[in-house]
């Protein structure tokens, strides 16, 4: 007898979101929201701010993340709904306080699809500058918000194909990499420790490149977001969170060392577009072409999967009435996807048209930290609640390592640069505002839908 999957079935028969994503789907949704190849893309900023050890800032954020995912897999596996941060935090904190976590990280999830396709956008008109910048911004929205609408499984098709690609770009960089090298230094210059370590760089140094890198690790926590739409969510969804940090964390490492041999230190003529120099170096004007292919695919993929996780977290706020239900809640009857999220998240990307690179991108990670350090605290609180009611779970995982994520994360958003933490202070202000109005001045929770409302 066939076993037919569990659906969604939201409050009154509306239409609901589908549960259609296996383990694979949701791990090839994380790694490509993360956009291995992009860690070349940032490459030479990392470097400047890392004094020339970029690999060493790539392994403190991986071990700070991996911290931070095994509580995002717990809390993932108590409340299999979508909201991330947003519903780990007010399901085992307070509300309010969930919602502020919620504001925070729509830093990088509303935001950060606008940022992808501005970098997408940036790197084409460097190599066409007699198209409008505008036509690459427009295009980028247009055919992303396309196949976000058609419905998760269209995009995830699209997503594989795009991966695929990125995969092949970033075999090839690797292979002249290391043809380059032994072809300088001999096999012998395969295996340093200059990438992690060198007399131009320290610890600061090294937090502050791991501050940035974590931008890269995004991915792994948006795939909590499709927790709705994931087969077996309690099972699925934690799996997939370890699966993507590891794999992602892996990819960084590795290109990072690679990349730092060919090109030791931190000097580039341009930072920005260091990784140009450097594929220009490895594999002439040919290979040059091949990488910028490859980094607007990356920004593609990477644009799909942020919209659609932006989108999934507006609906959760929206459906919980914290933003106006009419509107954030709603699904297409057809496509069974937040359309209207989708929308204005597409809206919102056209700002894009206004900003530069490093302005739109100086405030995400603030977000970030913040949604981090809070979901390793709310890991503690679930604890402590769970022992008050008396449910016994394990210190080291509920207690443990979660503080170690915590204060970690709150370290690397304190080595976040002063412009970051104003522009992100300020978005915060704004949302305690918000929630001062929608609570009546605090004299209520803010609306909340119950769990058993919305899992299956």
């Amino acid at each position: 007898m066939t076993q037919t999957q569990p659906t969604i079935t939201a409050p009154g028969g509306a239409p609901h979101l589908n549960r259609s994503l296996g383990l694979g789907s949701v791990v090839l949704f994380g790694v490509a929201y993360m956009a291995p190849l992009i860690v070349l893309g940032t490459f030479g900023v990392i470097a400047v701010a890392s004094g020339g050890a970029v690999a060493a800032s790539y392994v403190m954020a991986l071990v700070a993340m991996l911290f931070t995912a095994q509580s995002y897999g717990r809390m993932a596996k108590a409340f299999p709904v979508a909201g991330s941060a947003y519903t780990y935090v007010r399901r085992t904190i307070d509300s309010r306080v969930g919602f502020l976590v919620g504001w925070a990280a729509m830093l990088d999830y509303f935001f950060l699809p606008m940022v992808i396709w501005l970098i997408g956008a940036s790197f084409l008109q460097a190599e066409f500058p007699g198209v409008p910048f505008w036509l690459w911004i427009v295009g980028f929205i247009v055919l992303t918000t396309l196949l976000n609408l058609l419905g998760i499984m269209v995009a995830e098709r699209a997503t594989l194909a795009l991966m695929a690609f990125q995969v092949l770009v970033i075999a090839i960089f690797l292979v002249l990499s290391i043809n380059s090298i032994v072809g300088t230094h001999g096999a012998g210059g395969l295996v340093s420790a200059a990438p992690f370590l060198n007399p131009n760089t320290n610890l600061s140094m090294i937090s502050g490149g791991a501050a940035i890198a974590a931008y890269s690790f995004l991915g792994f926590d948006a795939v909590t977001t499709l927790a709705e739409e994931a087969k077996n969510p309690r099972h699925t969804i934690p799996r997939a969170i370890m699966l993507v940090a590891l794999i992602g964390g892996g990819i960084f490492v590795v290109i990072s060392y690679v990349t730092q041999l060919v090109h030791p230190g931190s000097t580039f003529s341009d930072p920005a577009s260091a990784a140009f120099e450097i594929a220009g170096d490895i594999g002439g004007n040919l290979f040059s072409a091949v990488f910028l292919a490859g980094l607007v695919v990356t920004q593609f993929a990477s644009g799909i999967a942020a919209q659609s996780s932006a989108s999934r977290l507006l609906y959760a706020m929206g459906r919980d009435s914290s933003l106006p239900r009419r509107f954030f809640g709603y699904i297409h009857p057809k496509f069974h996807t937040p359309a209207l999220n989708i929308l204005l998240c597409a809206a919102i990307g056209l700002i894009a048209l206004f900003l530069d690179v490093a302005t739109s991108t100086s405030f995400i990670n603030f977000g970030a930290f913040i949604a981090f350090t809070m979901v390793n605290i709310s890991t503690i609180a679930y604890f402590i609640r769970q022992r008050q009611a008396g449910n016994r779970l394990p210190v080291l995982g509920y207690v443990i390592l979660p503080a170690l994520g915590a204060i970690i994360c709150a370290y690397l958003l304190s080595s976040l640069d002063s412009a970051a933490l104003w522009l992100g202070a300020s978005w915060l202000i704004l949302g305690l505002l918000y929630l001062t109005y929608l609570t009546r001045g605090f004299r209520r929770q803010p609306p909340e839908l119950a769990l058993e409302e919305v899992e299956a």
